[in-house]
């Protein structure tokens, strides 16, 4: 299974003539972990959390700096969402088809439709390059900003580009 999500990953990439660097390494699951075990020379590092509103209808990817603790009651009230928590690892797998530890910019791929809402920070999206997994914990992929743009132009999805919320 993990064999198959990162093939799918690279040939959309390559079938869309987005351009990318491969770096394989062993698993990672926390950002420390990358940031202890994964020498990659450029990119912006991203933490990647996936959540749920209160009644479990409306699903986003938030993507901000790897060192941004987000304050999701203030992301919430700021965005009009309301109440938000982390979603179940089933809900991961039916929106992005991705496993805990693997939660990635990249799992748009697996949602076609445009149902999953994606909030980036703004600095991550003022970023040249960008670090994320492709839907496995196993390889990170740096790509340019025009390639995320056309990765969500594929996929029917328009990011909300925001200063989110921080703890600090």
């Amino acid at each position: 299974m993990v064999a198959d999500r990162l093939t799918r990953a690279i040939r959309f990439l390559e079938n869309n003539g987005i351009p990318f660097e491969r770096y394989d390494h062993p698993a990672v699951f926390t950002v420390e972990e990358v940031t202890q075990s994964v020498d990659i020379p450029r990119g912006q590092r991203t933490k990647n959390l996936f959540v749920r509103d209160k009644r479990g209808r409306r699903h986003i990817l938030i993507v901000v700096p790897f060192d941004k603790e987000v304050d999701l009651m203030a992301l919430g009230a700021k965005t009009g969402l309301g109440r938000v928590s982390f979603a179940s690892e089933r809900r991961l797998l039916d929106r992005l088809d991705v496993e805990p530890g693997s939660v990635t910019l990249m799992g748009v791929i697996n949602d076609p439709e445009g149902a999953v809402e994606v909030i980036i920070d703004s600095a991550v999206w003022e970023a040249d390059h960008v670090r994320c997994h492709p839907l496995v914990n196993t390889c990170t992929v740096v790509l340019e900003k025009a390639g995320i743009r056309r990765m969500f132009e594929l996929t029917k999805h328009s990011p909300t580009i925001m200063e989110v919320p921080s703890k600090c």
